[in-house]
């Protein structure tokens, strides 16, 4: 197939050229006229899966032939004759020795890291050991790095990287991946050394960017009928700039690098690398335009010299367009735009993005027009329907169990799906209101079966809940195949349901896929040793993340979306390269928590740049397509972006060449672009809807409220509205689902502290004591507070204030005492036929007879001027006292009423009673309540609201946002 050189025999295909197209092209060309069998005999090793297919494709195109026998890189060893290379020791199972190693290695030493980095140690030691096993690097060579300014933290260091030790002197019966690849690597090359193979070896596709690849590499290129062939090589770019490729610290993020470094191990220089074909790319214009503008950061002066003489710029930016969008959004709806236009008119179009975020954002945006894209990646594991279930089930057992958790798996699809599902959503929507209204924070066996008695659920739905959800948490540490055992059987229980039958949790592609990621751990466990739920969850979720799935529909035949790698192997007529922004396209490089740039490069590890080297590779292979499409987004969610540093380096190229017209061929790619973003615009606007005004309704005044209690006279002044949703509307909020010690509970529980401890020192004044005080509080806070912070925290808040609450205790039963706690309360107003009800916290009578009222507020309590104007609760409840609407109680003077506060100090403030005598209050009231009942009268919403930040339960309703405090009311007559 080839003729004898003394050369190493290298090919390569230009940017821009689909590579799996030219390949085939190329081998079809060389063997025309040739015996059928004689491409038969060429062996053809690429380096994924995804080459291989589209290879096969290619091929089964016609014209009719046999095929070259297919391999891949990391399939090599599973020949015959190599067979005597052990398999390779799952990763899962290195990945879970090293895990217990680390968190030995913490427990000893606690001060290396935090006990939550585990994992993360774990995985980055092991992506450690993979690389040094991946470039032949002994740890003999780490061990030996002089680093005398870092002594504290590479002592660190090493007790971790010590571990490695075990991994990769272990032999060859017990080979990691890497370390295995490696090791048939060599075999092979000894074995075509000592026997070349005298039939064709080509190697297509790889850029030799890892030790093992680049050292198989060359083994071919120095076979007798061996070959290389490589993706992207730029054939513009000058002899001097190779030569100045030869540092890696300077240039390993330059797209180029990596052929650089394998022609300096072949001898070769640049005009030896010869074309594949004869085949011109697609522009070759832009590509001369990319070369120069991706020159290395140390000579890019080369713009200054070359740029004038550099030609064409109007036909390498006639198929470019460049879209800078004001955010992801906007960036999302016009690639959607674009991709639907190719939809429809037949022509193949890819999204090239690193970004999955985006590529979600534009998926959603296709779904209006019921385009499916073909998405290469498709969705991590974790977030398919069966690992979002499968981690909420883990996590019963590391927490206790909360109304959210509980009905996040009950509302789960996956969940009681075995049979009668529908029961079961209606008895789950009976228990959420349930839960939301009467609680517990907490729910446990005995709170689901009253609310099963009160709501008559079914025995058989009941048992199965309580069996399943409740007593879950484990606080001891198990042996992981005990948590994945415990793992598999509840989850299969919660899925098949209360009927028994079959769930469907292990259906379907996604289910399937976490059936094997549980198996594999299943099969791996004995090597995982002990350890509580919460790692275990972690655990769990790390392996379903590190996972994906695809979904079976059918997708778009014309509309992919690929990641970078995809990129490499396909070709389309439009590519859309979005997302670039520095952080996503390049992306960040990993922080290393091991070694340094200068570390790595002394002992021959791979660079922190060599992830931003093959990302420049892909975008100089991409944008010299056919047409392109290159977006960014100027903004994200809460900042300015910094446009991607080869754009960044295109743009500023074409805007500093004037005279060749790269200017004006910029700003054409931006008037193209813009062109799309305007259209997105139009197709996201909407007609204007005028704001909604301040409302006022005026319903019937028989539909109004005859009934108010004493503290809803303070919403009656300050937000009527509410008093129109609430009682005209019977609206009601809805307690929220997860519950939290706010300062609703603790009035309640404080209230109830002080009433049982009052009531106890009313026939023995002995027991006002600071410990009776605290005991009490204590016993009452374990009883309702369900969260041991909140009852240490309010405890802690009572402690305070004890000494000052006894003293003022202890003086107010010395002038009398409490009669009455909770006392009912009600006035009639005549003639507006109209009640006020309340309760009072506390009454009491002192030496005189007088009545004395107490009001606890574990708030701040209001003072004497907003008690006059709008506080009014105790001056009502006095007014009520005298009127003899008491319960229990005749008429009698009020000589005091006063609020107690029992916020984070202790304070006393009186009721002006003097300056709103009762029968002034009664008479405000009687005229307050009176314009309530008068037709004309509307509730405006927010009329006198203490502060423009205070929240009420029925502003969504009344809408505000729309309007504000200074908004005139809209009157609004109901029948």
């Amino acid at each position: 197939m080839f003729e004898p050189s003394a050369l190493p025999r290298v090919f390569a295909v230009p940017p821009g050229t689909d590579f799996p197209k030219a390949l085939v092209r190329g081998l079809q060309a060389r063997h025309e006229g040739t015996p059928p069998e004689a491409l038969a005999r060429v062996q053809l090793v690429v380096n994924t899966r995804r080459m291989a297919r589209r290879v096969r494709e290619l091929f089964d195109q016609g014209p009719p032939c046999l095929l070259p026998r297919l391999s891949l890189i990391t399939d090599l060893g599973e020949s015959v004759d190599l067979a005597q290379v052990p398999p390779a020791i799952p990763p899962l199972r290195r990945r879970l020795e090293l895990t217990q190693l680390v968190s030995k290695l913490l427990d000893q030493q606690p001060d290396l890291a935090a006990r939550s980095s585990v994992f993360d140690l774990s995985d980055s030691l092991a992506a450690l050991i993979d690389e040094m096993q991946g470039e032949g690097v002994s740890p003999d060579a780490i061990r030996n790095l002089d680093i005398s300014d870092l002594s504290g933290h590479w002592a660190r260091a090493q007790a971790f990287i010590g571990i490695a030790d075990n991994f990769i002197d272990t032999g060859v019966d017990a080979l990691d991946m890497q370390a295995r690849q490696r090791r048939v690597v060599l075999n092979l090359i000894d074995r075509w050394t000592a026997e070349p193979p005298q039939h064709p070896v080509i190697l297509a596709g790889s850029t030799g960017s890892r030790g093992t690849t680049l050292m198989l590499m060359e083994a071919v290129a120095r076979l007798p009928q061996g070959a290389l062939i490589l993706p992207g090589f730029d054939f513009d770019q000058p002899a001097d700039v190779w030569t100045d490729l030869d540092d890696a610290l300077t240039s390993e993020d330059h797209p180029q690098y990596r052929f650089r470094k394998l022609m300096a191990q072949l001898g070769l220089k640049p005009d030896q690398i010869r074309p594949w074909t004869q085949d011109t790319p697609p522009s070759p214009a832009r590509n001369r335009l990319v070369t120069l503008a991706l020159r290395p950061a140390p000579i890019t002066d080369a713009w200054m010299s070359e740029g004038p003489q550099l030609t064409g710029l109007d036909s390498a930016a006639a198929d470019l367009t460049l879209v800078e969008a004001q955010s992801p959004r906007a960036e999302a709806l016009a690639i959607a735009l674009r991709l639907r236009e190719a939809a429809e008119s037949g022509q193949t179009a890819a999204l090239i993005t690193p970004d999955r975020m985006l590529t979600r954002q534009v998926s959603a945006a296709l779904d209006r027009w019921d385009i499916l894209p073909d998405d290469s990646a498709g969705l991590p594991l974790q977030l398919s329907p069966p690992g979002r279930f499968l981690r909420h089930v883990a996590n019963l057992f590391a927490r206790r169990l909360d109304g959210e958790a509980l009905l996040t798996l009950l509302k789960h699809p996956l969940c009681h799906d075995g049979g009668d599902r529908g029961a079961h959503l209606l008895h789950t929507r009976d228990l959420e209101l349930d839960l939301r209204r009467n609680g517990p924070p907490f729910p446990d066996g005995r709170s689901l079966t009253e609310f099963a008695i009160r709501k008559e659920a079914p025995n058989a739905w009941m048992q199965w809940l309580v069996r399943h959800f409740c007593d879950q948490p484990i606080g001891d540490e198990l042996a992981l195949p005990d948590w994945v055992a415990r793992l598999r059987d509840l989850a299969e229980s919660i899925s098949a349901g209360s009927a028994g039958d079959a769930g469907t949790l292990w259906d379907k592609n996604a289910g399937q896929k976490a059936l094997s990621v549980l198996s594999a751990l299943e099969a791996e466990a004995h090597h995982g040793g002990s350890m509580n739920a919460r790692d275990f969850a972690d655990l769990l979720g790390a392996l379903l993340a590190g996972e994906e799935v695809r979904d079976r529909d059918a997708p778009h035949p014309h509309i992919m979306i690929w990641g970078t790698l995809e990129a490499r192997v396909q070709g389309a007529d439009l590519l859309i390269l979005g997302g670039l922004n520095e952080g996503s396209w390049p992306e960040a490089a990993a922080p290393d928590p091991w070694l340094n740039r200068q570390m790595r490069d002394k002992v021959g590890l791979l660079l922190p740049e060599r992830r931003i080297g093959l990302s420049a590779h892909d975008f100089q292979q991409a944008i010299g397509a056919p047409e392109v499409w290159l977006t960014r987004a100027t903004r994200s969610d809460d900042a300015e972006t910094v446009p991607s540093r080869w754009l960044n380096r295109l743009t500023n190229l074409l805007q500093g060449l004037p005279d060749q017209g790269g200017r004006e061929a910029l700003s054409q790619m931006r008037a193209r672009g813009r062109k799309w973003l305007r259209w997105s615009e139009q197709l996201e606007a909407a007609p204007r809807i005028e704001p909604a005004p301040r409302p006022s309704p005026r319903p019937p005044v028989a539909a109004r409220p005859r009934r108010l209690s004493v503290t809803e006279i303070k919403r009656l002044i300050r937000d009527p509205y509410a008093i129109y949703a609430k009682h005209v509307l019977r609206l009601r909020p809805l307690d929220p689902l997860v519950q939290a010690p706010d300062a609703l509970l603790r009035g309640i529980v404080i209230h109830e502290i002080l009433e049982h401890f009052v009531k106890d020192s009313v026939l023995d004044t002995a027991l006002l004591t600071r410990e009776n005080f605290l005991k009490r509080a204590e016993n009452l806070l374990a009883q309702h507070v369900a969260w041991p912070t909140a009852r240490k925290l309010w405890l802690a808040r009572l402690d305070r204030i004890a000494d000052d609450f006894l003293s003022a205790e202890t003086a107010r039963h010395g002038d009398g005492g409490p009669v009455s706690f909770e006392a009912k309360m009600n006035l009639v107003l005549a003639p507006l036929d109209f009640a006020i009800v309340g309760r009072a916290d506390r009454v009491d009578l002192n030496s005189r007879g007088a009545v004395r009222l107490i009001d606890y507020k574990t708030g701040a309590p209001p003072s004497e001027s907003q008690q006059a104007k709008f506080e009014k609760q105790l001056l009502i409840e006095a007014a009520i006292a005298e009127q003899g609407g008491i319960e229990g109680l005749n008429p009698l003077p009020v000589a005091e009423a006063v609020f107690v506060g029992m916020g984070g100090t202790y304070k006393e403030v009186l009721a002006p009673l003097a300056k709103e005598p009762p029968d002034k209050v009664i008479a405000e009231l009687r005229e307050l309540i009176s314009a309530y009942l008068e037709p004309d009268q509307g509730f405006t919403a927010r009329r006198m609201l203490h502060k423009d930040t205070d929240v009420g339960d029925y502003d969504h309703l009344a809408r505000f946002g729309e309007w504000d405090r200074t908004s005139d009311s809209a009157p609004e007559v109901l029948t």
